[in-house]
Order: C-alpha cells, then sequence, then structure tokens
C-alpha cells in the first residue's frame, strides 16, 4: 500500500510564504513524475507544478516566478515552495506521483489527501 502525505499548509497574508512538503511511503518500487495540483471553491482541480525524476520542471502559468517545486528523491518527497502569495492561490493543495510499485508493474497515479492553503489578510 501506497501513502502520500502533505503538509505545511496553513494561513498566510498576501506577500507572504509558505512550503508544502509530501513525502510518499509504503510498497515502492519507483517514483517518475510528482506534482502538485490546486482545487479552489467551485472550480475543478488544476495542475500547479510538475517535476521528473530527474528534475526537470513545469509550471503553471499563473505561478511562474513565484513557486518552486523540488524533490529528494532519496526521501521520496516533493516540495513546493510558494513566495508572493496571492488570495487567489488560495485552495486545497494535493501532490500525486506517477509510480511503480514492483519491477513488472505498470505506473499508477497516487494522490495525497490535500492540504488548505489560505492567502487572506
Amino acid at each position: 500500500q501506497v501513502q502520500l502525505v502533505e503538509s505545511g499548509g496553513g494561513l498566510v497574508q498576501p506577500g507572504g510564504s509558505l512550503r508544502l512538503s509530501c513525502a510518499a511511503s509504503g510498497s515502492i518500487f519507483s517514483i517518475n513524475a510528482m506534482g502538485w495540483y490546486r482545487q479552489a471553491p467551485g472550480k475543478e482541480r488544476e495542475l500547479v507544478a510538475a517535476i521528473t525524476r530527474g528534475g526537470t520542471t513545469n509550471y503553471a502559468d499563473s505561478v511562474k516566478g513565484r513557486f518552486t517545486i523540488s524533490r529528494d528523491n532519496a526521501k521520496n518527497t516533493v516540495y513546493l515552495q510558494m513566495n508572493s502569495l496571492k488570495p487567489e492561490d488560495t485552495a486545497v493543495y494535493y501532490c500525486n506521483a506517477d509510480l511503480r510499485t514492483g519491477y513488472l508493474t505498470v505506473i499508477e497515479v497516487y494522490w495525497g489527501q490535500g492540504t488548505q492553503v489560505t492567502v487572506s489578510s
């Protein structure tokens, strides 16, 4: 069984910073891409940032220059450093991972439970 556990969400003022972490654990053979998504009330879930095992990154236009995704492959952990936060960044943030649970298994997508980020004065 695989678990992804996020941490680091909370309430922050506009212009502030937060760092999210997501640790994958359990029966993991290898992890390919990892990413962060978010879902605001009444909106669809959207990609925020993604990173390959080799470190290639991809960002939504709305967060470029403000957010940085990184990962520690030895710890099966992905991070999202969020700076210059805006009220429109308020959402539940979810991490995901494309991974294999065994040598000959297919790649499956796993999700964390989500962590709330609220940007408000």
